[in-house]
C-alpha cells in the first residue's frame, strides 16, 4: 500500500485553515451575538451553580469558566479565545514544526470552548463536524517532524508504525458524512427527492445563494434530475469505495466527492462545510497520486512473475465490475432512459419508500462489519510495520505509541457508531451495550455527531423570506435590507465563502415557521428598538448605511415574503417577491406585548451589567484591537488572512531553493575540504615512516 504522508500534512493544513476562518468569521460577529448588547448575551449561559472547579469544566466543557480571573467578562473571553484561534491556526499553515499534538489540542479546546455558549447560532452540522475532525488532527498531527531522506529499506527515515491508524478515522468520518447524507434524503420521504425535482427548487430556496446559482436554477428540468441521480449515486453508492482494497477505486471516489463538493460550493454560500468536506477526502487519497513517491511506471519494464501478472488482472476485472454494478444500479432503479427525439435523458425513482427501508435495514450493519474489516487491517499493518522496526530501543517507543494510538482509534470507531446507527434504529438497537455506555460518557465533547444534511426540501411554494420594517410614526415604513440574504429584489446575490454571516442563516430558518419557533427574533427586534450599534453591524456593517443610523425606530414589524428567481430577459432585477403575511406585528419599546415575549423567553436581563474594568491591560488591548478591526467587512477580512498566508508560503517557496543550493554547496565544500586534511595526515604519517625505512632498510617491517 502507497504511503499518506503527504495527504496527513495536507489534512493538517486543511484543518488549520478552516480553523482560521471559523475563528475569525466567528470573531467579526461577537458583540452582536453575544456581548452584553447583543442579541443572546453569552454571560445568561455560564452561572455558576455551586460545583467544583473541576466537575463545572466537565459538565460544561469551555475555557470561559476562567474568563472572570483575567478580569474578563464572558463576551470578551470569547474575544480572547477567537483571536487566539486566530493566530494560533496561522501557525501550521506557515511551519512544518507547528503542525504539533499541542496546537490542535488547543484549537479544538477553545472553539468547544466557543460551541458551550454559541447558543442557536453555533447549531449547526458543521460546528461539530469541525469539532470532531480538529479532535482526530490531534492524533493524526506527529510529536516531531519525520525526515523526508530514505531509509537503506526504501522507506521513509522516522515512518512509525501507527501513523496511518488516526487517519483511517477521518476516512471512517468521511464515510459517514456522506453515506448519512444521502440516506436521509430518502427516509424523510420529502416528495422533491423522491420525485428528483429537489434542485429544481434548491438553487432559489437555499439560504444564500450565489450568483451562479441564479444560473443553474434555469437549467433544463431533465439535467436537474439528472444532477439528483448523481447526487445519490455519489452519496449512497460510492462511499463504500472509500475502503476498496484497489487505489484506483478509492481515487475515483475521491474525485467524485471533489467534484460534487466544488459544484456546492459554486452555487451555494455555505462558509467553511464544503472546504472542510474537501479536507477530509484527502484521507483517499496517496503519496503516488501526489507524485511524493515514485510509482511503478517510473522505474524500467521488468518481467514480473506470473502471480503478479493475475493479480494484476484480477484486480483490474474487480474494478470493471464494480463501474459495472454501479453503471447497472443506476439505470435500473432510477430508470434512465434516453428520449432521441427531445435529445434529453428521462429519469424516474423505480423503487418504493418500503423496498428503501428494507434495503437500509439490510445493508447498515453490514457497512459497520465493513469499517471493522478495514480497521482490523489497518492494525495488522501496524502491527507489520512495527515488527520491522530496528533497535530496540526504537522500538520500545514504538510500541508505547502504537498501543496508545491503536487503542485510541478503536475506542473512537466504537463511540461513533451510535450516532451513525441513527441512519437505521433496527441496527442501533443491536449495538453493543459498551459502544453506547462509552457514547454516553463523552457525549457532550462532540467527539463523534450524526450528520444528515438537506434532509428535506424547503421552499416548494416559493423562498419565505422575513423583511423588517422600521417607522418613526406608524403609518411611513421603511425596509431594513440585510447585508446578505434576498432583500432588494435588484441586488444579485453575494458570494461569501469561507464567511458565515449566522444572524442571516437565522433569518432563513426563522421564515420557515412562526416567529414564537424563533425566541431570539425578539430579542432583536429589542435591541433595533434601542439602536444598539452591534447588532446594527450585523445588519450592515457600514452604520451609515442603516435606514435608522441617526436614531433608532419609534416601531418595528416583519412582513414575510415569498421570493422567487427573476426568469431571463428580466433586467436589473434578480429575484420577484410577493406579500404573503405579517410575520411580527408593530411593536414598540415598552410594548406590552413585547416586554411578555421577552419575559416568556427568559431574554429579559434580571441583572444589572457590570461595569466593565478600565484598568485592565488585557481588555483594553482587546478593545484596540475590536476598533481596529471594526470597520472591515468580514468576507474581506477573512480573504486578507488567506491572500497573507498564500503570499508567505509563495515567499517561502521561491527562498527554498536557495537555501537547497546554499547547503548544497556547504556539504560539497566540507567534502572537497576532508580530502586535503587526510592527505596532509597521510603525508605527515608517512615522513617519519620513510625516514625510520631508510635508516633501518633491514628490519622487518610491522603491522599497523
Amino acid at each position: 500500500m502507497a504511503s499518506s504522508r503527504v495527504p496527513r500534512q495536507l489534512f493538517l493544513q486543511g484543518v488549520a485553515a478552516v480553523y482560521l476562518f471559523a475563528f475569525a468569521s466567528l470573531y467579526t460577529q461577537i458583540p452582536g451575538l453575544y456581548g452584553p448588547e447583543g442579541i443572546l448575551p453569552a454571560r445568561r449561559t455560564l452561572r455558576p451553580q455551586g460545583k467544583g472547579r473541576w466537575q463545572q469544566l466537565w459538565e460544561t466543557p469551555t475555557l470561559l469558566w476562567e474568563a472572570p480571573r483575567l478580569g474578563l467578562d464572558t463576551a470578551q473571553g470569547l474575544d480572547l479565545l477567537t483571536l487566539l484561534g486566530t493566530v494560533l491556526a496561522l501557525g501550521p499553515l506557515l511551519l512544518n514544526s507547528l503542525r504539533h499534538p499541542l496546537i490542535y489540542l488547543l484549537l479544538w479546546a477553545a472553539y468547544l470552548s466557543v460551541c458551550q455558549v454559541g447558543q442557536v447560532f453555533l447549531y449547526f452540522q458543521w460546528d461539530s463536524l469541525l469539532l470532531e475532525t480538529g479532535f482526530l488532527a490531534i492524533l493524526v498531527a506527529p510529536l516531531r517532524q519525520p525526515s523526508n531522506h530514505k531509509n537503506p529499506q526504501g522507506g521513509l527515515a522516522g515512518s512509525l508504525p501507527h501513523e496511518d491508524l488516526p487517519f483511517w478515522l477521518v476516512r471512517w468520518l468521511l464515510f459517514r458524512l456522506m453515506f448519512a447524507s444521502g440516506v436521509v434524503k430518502l427516509t424523510s420521504r420529502c416528495p422533491a427527492w423522491w420525485g428528483l425535482t429537489a434542485l429544481t427548487y434548491h438553487y432559489e430556496t437555499q439560504c444564500l445563494p450565489t450568483p451562479a446559482a441564479w444560473f443553474a436554477h434555469h437549467l433544463p428540468v431533465w439535467l436537474h434530475k439528472l444532477s439528483v441521480v448523481a447526487t445519490f449515486l455519489i452519496e449512497i453508492a460510492v462511499p463504500p469505495l472509500f475502503f476498496a482494497p484497489i487505489r484506483r477505486l478509492r481515487l475515483t471516489a475521491f474525485y467524485a466527492q471533489a467534484l460534487l463538493q466544488v459544484l456546492i460550493i459554486i452555487t451555494g454560500n455555505y462558509n467553511f462545510f464544503n472546504l472542510l468536506t474537501l479536507v477530509l477526502t484527502t484521507t483517499l487519497l496517496d503519496d503516488r497520486h501526489l507524485s511524493a513517491e515514485p510509482g511503478p511506471r517510473c522505474h524500467k519494464k521488468m518481467p514480473t512473475s506470473w502471480p503478479k501478472a493475475l493479480l494484476t488482472m484480477l484486480s483490474l476485472l474487480l474494478e470493471l465490475t464494480v463501474y459495472g454494478l454501479l453503471s447497472y444500479g443506476t439505470v435500473h432503479y432510477f430508470g434512465l432512459e434516453i428520449d432521441w427525439q427531445e435529445h434529453i435523458i428521462v429519469s424516474k425513482t423505480t423503487f418504493t419508500f418500503h423496498q428503501f427501508s428494507q434495503w437500509l435495514k439490510m445493508i447498515t450493519l453490514p457497512t459497520v462489519w465493513l469499517g471493522a474489516a478495514s480497521l482490523a487491517w489497518e492494525l495488522l499493518v501496524a502491527l507489520w510495520r512495527w515488527i520491522h522496526v530496528q533497535g530496540w530501543l526504537r522500538k520500545f517507543f514504538a510500541s508505547i505509541q502504537l498501543s496508545i494510538l491503536g487503542t485510541a482509534t478503536v475506542a473512537l470507531f466504537l463511540i461513533s457508531l451510535v450516532p451513525y446507527s441513527y441512519v437505521e434504529p433496527g441496527t442501533h438497537g443491536r449495538l453493543w451495550t459498551g459502544a453506547h455506555r462509552l457514547f454516553s460518557s463523552v457525549e457532550h465533547l462532540q467527539l463523534a455527531n450524526s450528520y444528515g444534511l438537506f434532509r428535506r426540501m424547503t421552499g416548494l411554494g416559493g423562498r419565505p423570506e422575513v423583511v423588517l420594517e422600521g417607522s418613526y410614526d406608524g403609518h411611513h415604513w421603511t425596509e431594513i435590507e440585510f447585508m446578505y440574504k434576498p432583500g432588494n429584489v435588484s441586488r444579485p446575490p453575494p458570494f461569501l465563502i469561507p464567511h458565515q454571516p449566522r444572524l442571516d442563516w437565522q433569518m432563513w430558518f426563522a421564515a420557515l415557521g412562526p416567529h414564537t419557533h424563533s425566541p431570539w427574533f425578539t430579542s432583536l427586534l429589542l435591541r433595533l428598538l434601542q439602536g444598539k450599534e452591534p447588532v446594527i453591524r450585523l445588519v450592515q456593517n457600514h452604520v451609515a448605511k442603516y435606514p435608522f443610523h441617526d436614531k433608532p425606530p419609534t416601531y418595528l414589524r416583519a412582513q414575510r415574503y415569498k421570493y422567487w428567481f427573476s426568469k431571463p430577459g428580466e433586467r436589473s432585477q434578480w429575484w420577484n417577491r410577493q406579500w404573503v403575511e405579517e410575520f411580527f406585528p408593530p411593536v414598540s419599546l415598552g410594548d406590552p406585548a413585547l416586554e411578555t415575549l421577552l419575559q416568556q423567553f427568559g431574554l429579559q436581563d434580571k441583572s444589572p451589567l457590570r461595569a466593565r474594568s478600565s484598568s485592565n491591560t488585557l481588555a483594553q488591548t482587546l478593545n484596540w484591537v475590536r476598533m481596529q478591526l471594526s470597520p472591515l467587512e468580514p468576507s474581506i477580512l477573512l480573504w486578507g488572512l488567506l491572500g497573507t498566508v498564500v503570499t508567505i508560503r509563495v515567499v517561502q517557496t521561491l527562498l527554498a531553493p536557495r537555501r537547497l543550493q546554499s547547503s548544497k554547496l556547504a556539504k560539497e565544500e566540507k567534502r572537497k575540504q576532508t580530502p586535503k586534511k587526510d592527505s596532509r595526515a597521510n603525508s605527515e604519517q608517512a615522513a617519519p615512516a620513510l625516514s625510520s625505512n631508510s635508516s633501518d632498510s633491514s628490519a622487518p617491517r610491522r603491522k599497523k
